[in-house]
């Protein structure tokens, strides 16, 4: 049995991993799924969340509730949040997964690691619908059924744009830890994860997983994602 911690991706909460949660604990293992500041259903005030607010969110869980020898698996911006957890609290840190998630290197913010085009969309939903400090929610995959696109629609939460903005501090504790990428194969155009994926097919201290499904297989392929985490955990084991 292992333990995971689940952060999600930008807008969204520890919801969007439901079905992923049932089919791991039907696996034997514990699972935890966790909301982030300013992403609540009835959300905190957020005009100052950053991304130092989100790391001390799951670094407070995790001695809270005095856990260790966990997985830590993130998804998407997420990746950002358990970079800067697994650094701070590498010793609660069993293995940390990033499923099609963020890999920053000191010094840089999740905007550094975007395309431009990217970059000046968010700087337009901000100030155009966000009130210039929220960025409303980006595009859902396009092989999302309809019943999970309705439920993830109404679901989702204005990011507080300073997550996105503010450059992580890393020590390089988080280098010393195994590190698996779960890159998945259905990417859409201005696909920005590819470039972790290279990097951890490359870098040693690194396990590279390919799964066929597009960019949130925590709702749309729960069933194949739940095997590869129960086989990283069962290797770890």
């Amino acid at each position: 049995m292992a333990t995971f911690v689940l952060i999600p991706g930008g807008w969204h909460g520890g919801w969007m991993y439901a079905a992923l949660c049932g089919r791991l604990r039907d696996a034997g293992h514990e699972a935890y799924a966790l909301t982030l500041s300013g992403l609540e259903e009835t959300p905190s005030p957020g005009r100052t969340i950053n991304l130092e607010t989100h790391i001390a969110d799951v670094a407070e869980f995790l001695t809270v509730e005095d856990i260790s020898g966990v997985i830590l698996c993130a998804h998407s911006y997420g990746g950002m949040v358990a970079t800067g957890v697994a650094d701070r609290a590498s010793y609660r840190i069993a293995r940390l997964v990033y499923l099609d998630a963020f890999a920053p290197r000191d010094g840089q913010s999740l905007l550094d690691l975007q395309t431009e085009e990217n970059r000046q969309r968010v700087s337009d939903g901000a100030r155009d619908e966000g009130d210039g400090w929220q960025i409303p929610p980006s595009q859902v995959p396009a092989d999302t059924s309809e019943v999970d696109l309705a439920w993830v629609m109404a679901h989702r939460m204005p990011q507080p744009i300073k997550t996105f903005e503010q450059k992580i501090k890393l020590t390089g504790a988080v280098e010393r830890l195994p590190r698996t990428y779960i890159y998945c194969k259905i990417s859409r155009p201005g696909d920005v994860f590819r470039q972790f994926r290279d990097r951890a097919s490359t870098e040693q201290g690194w396990q590279c997983i390919d799964i066929d499904a597009s960019h949130s297989p925590n709702v749309t392929a729960p069933e194949a994602l739940a095997k590869i985490l129960d086989g990283i955990a069962s290797a770890r084991g």
